[in-house]
């Protein structure tokens, strides 16, 4: 049997395109019998959005999309885990984020080392004079 779509109208006029509750006819955000808990359900999703808003902001985390961005979340982990008591929790924290950070370096410095080839030979890479086969250039 085929899941059919929820039958809620919104007020734009076009269908819910959510999946209908098993033996219902609309999904779990237009069921009457769901509306508190689908209502607490927004609810937290806010709440939560706003907590990344102003942690992110707080530590000034803007993702994990680049070595910079990583290294500053090391950072700020490593200071947050220095300042706790002294354990044995909190030294495999630090001896962790201390690898961690050998691992971020490389890359950082593997980065900075293709750039510049990528740099030297950019402007040489369309050259005929280092050509494997010169007599097979112009072709």
């Amino acid at each position: 049997m085929v899941n059919r779509g929820c039958s809620f109208e919104m007020p734009d006029g076009l269908a819910c395109r959510a999946p209908a509750l098993r033996g219902k006819s609309v999904c779990y955000w237009h069921d009457p019998d769901k509306a508190e808990e689908a209502a607490e359900s927004r609810r937290i999703g806010g709440l939560h959005r706003r907590k990344s808003k102003s942690v992110a902001t707080i530590y000034d985390f803007s993702g994990l999309r680049t070595v910079e961005s990583a290294q500053r979340l090391l950072e700020t982990a490593a200071i947050e885990t220095l300042a706790l008591e002294n354990s044995i929790a909190r030294n495999r924290t630090l001896i962790s984020a201390a690898a961690g950070a050998g691992k971020l370096i490389e890359a950082g410095d593997l980065d900075t080392r293709l750039t510049a080839v990528e740099a030297a030979i950019g402007s040489r890479a369309n050259s005929d004079e280092d050509a494997a086969f010169p007599e097979e250039v112009g072709r």
